[in-house]
């Protein structure tokens, strides 16, 4: 069978949930499933914006084509002209997968399967730039969804918001639940790695660690206005706040709340950290903090839980979902909530315990290699 694969999700570079998503599910897919041919389709006018795709083209199965058409002129003639039919740049496929909604034309006989990863453009659209607004109106994922053949939804919140949104069929939709890797080795707070990462980085012994990107739908003022109520009650809780992440949109006024906290000193921001790093900064916090206001599926408190790290999340969207019983669960519009659970987590070790029972079997059924057998089936269908 041969499959067509839309990797424009890689145009941006950055190492967000969707880029993460993609590489790992595809990484999969083509190493568990080498009887299909997999053709990728790919569009740069400069051969410097190329991502790195040697993941993905070491495989024999696996062709990568890419095209150097100016990309707003593509994106224009597949919006208005519907033109030129994808399927038929790549030499004709079977079926057709988007990782991630974009702008697309097919033939009228190529099956469209698309993920989608949630709808918070729509339920939240103040938490996005006119940019980013403009380019989902562009990309119109109603209509999309409404054409495909088949929808993976990551969770099974993002595919009751697609029913009762778009009021979708629910056969059209199939749950296809993210992994993440097991396949690395657990770091502990004396290992090599952690101890590197702690000195790189100039990190204190006690600290609070969240993991966004910062922008508003991550909800980073509340964890701000939690954090100094934390240290203006708890003057015996010396704990400092490390916010790991690339800056989104209207960065600008969390970076301003974070110069004016009067704890400022002890608030370090870290950007684009490695997946080197990563694990480290989750072994060496003393608890996770994640009030997202809306998720599709949320990779970083399933990490974050993965190294026994405790967690406090949203009470909304898909979390509940994902993290079951396994974390405090709060209301991301109440900052006051947070607090009190922050303090919780750090005084109280039988709440940290009953969070943490469990939990490293909880985080196994998120399998990457599950979710590839999955869509195979799905796309050979």
């Amino acid at each position: 069978m041969k499959i067509g694969i839309d990797m424009r999700a890689f145009a941006t570079k950055r190492t967000t949930g969707v880029e993460i998503y993609a590489q790992q599910l595809l990484t999969h897919l083509f190493l568990q499933h080498p009887q299909h041919d997999y053709v990728l389709f790919f569009n740069a006018m400069k051969k410097s914006t190329l991502p790195d795709f040697s993941w993905a083209t070491t495989h024999a199965h696996v062709t990568l084509k890419v095209f150097r058409i100016p990309n707003k002129i593509l994106n224009i003639a597949l919006w208005w002209l519907h033109y030129p039919k994808i399927d038929k740049l790549l030499g004709g496929v079977d079926v057709f997968f988007m990782p991630n909604p974009n702008v697309v034309a097919l033939s009228s006989g190529c099956p469209l399967v698309v993920t989608l990863h949630d709808l918070s453009h729509v339920h939240y659209p103040e938490t996005f730039s006119f940019k980013q607004r403009l380019w989902h109106w562009f990309v119109n994922t109603r209509m999309l969804v409404q054409r495909a053949d088949k929808i993976v939804a990551i969770s099974a919140h993002t595919k009751k918001d697609l029913i009762t949104t778009y009021h979708i069929s629910p056969k059209k939709i199939d749950v296809i639940h993210n992994g993440i890797a097991h396949d690395q080795e657990l770091l502990t707070r004396n290992s090599p790695e952690v101890l590197a990462t702690k000195e790189k980085y100039h990190l204190p012994y006690k600290f609070i660690l969240s993991f966004a990107t910062i922008e508003p739908r991550k909800n980073i003022k509340a964890i701000l206005l939690a954090y100094n109520a934390l240290r203006k009650q708890r003057k015996d809780l010396t704990v400092a706040l490390v916010i790991a992440g690339s800056s989104g949109w209207c960065s600008q006024s969390i970076k301003r709340a974070i110069e004016t906290s009067p704890f400022k000193e002890d608030i370090f921001v870290i950007k684009d950290v490695s997946e080197k790093h990563k694990q480290s900064l989750y072994v060496l916090a003393d608890l996770f903090i994640y009030p997202s206001l809306y998720e599709g599926f949320g990779f970083p408190p399933l990490e974050a839980l993965q190294t026994n790290t405790p967690i406090i999340t949203s009470h909304n969207s898909s979390l509940p979902e994902i993290i079951t019983t396994h974390g405090i669960l709060i209301d991301p519009q109440r900052p006051e909530e947070l607090l009190l659970s922050m303090q919780e987590l750090l005084t109280q070790r039988t709440t940290r315990q009953e969070c943490l029972s469990e939990a490293s079997q909880h985080v196994k059924r998120f399998s990457w290699a599950r979710a590839a057998d999955h869509m195979a089936k799905l796309l050979s269908a």
